[in-house]
């Protein structure tokens, strides 16, 4: 099965990703992984206090994946799969993208800042070049209408 890989963070444009990913893969019969990355940065403290905040961090990152996997069950009969990986973003999803084969469609969402479309679409663009998969940008803008549209 061929799947979507997302990626959860606390972005305005991380919700358009989220709908794109289940749209296309319930009209495609796919699956949806998403990968939430938690920056190595966060933990530097002493062992204790970055094991709780660890802790603390992959609980509210499994309670933002289960708003948008109830949305993608209810709405679009797709049952998504949460990945959680500690490291540097790029590096994270270049590795997520090479364990998992069935990964064929890497989805990002674009922000809407004058500064840019992301940090993140700005690193992942550099690799779009030597990526193994597509890679698919949706605009942080784009209406549900035209998202259904799309999809």
């Amino acid at each position: 099965m061929r799947k979507f890989l997302v990626i959860l963070d606390d972005s305005r444009e991380c919700l358009n990703a989220m709908r794109f990913a289940a749209m296309r893969a319930a009209k495609t019969g796919g699956g949806v992984t998403i990968l939430s990355i938690i920056p190595p940065e966060e933990f530097n403290h002493w062992i204790g206090v970055a094991d709780l905040m660890r802790e603390e961090t992959r609980d509210r990152i499994v309670a933002h994946y289960e708003v948008f996997a109830k949305w993608m069950r209810d709405r679009q009969n797709v049952d998504p799969d949460l990945v959680i990986r500690e490291g540097e973003a790029v590096h994270e999803i270049l590795a997520q993208i090479k364990e998992d084969p069935e990964i064929g469609v890497l989805v990002l969402g674009a922000g809407t800042e004058k500064s840019g479309p992301g940090p993140l679409v700005s690193a992942m663009t550099k690799q779009a070049g030597f990526l193994p998969i597509p890679m698919t940008l949706v605009p942080g803008e784009m209406s549900k209408e035209r998202l259904e549209a799309v999809t």
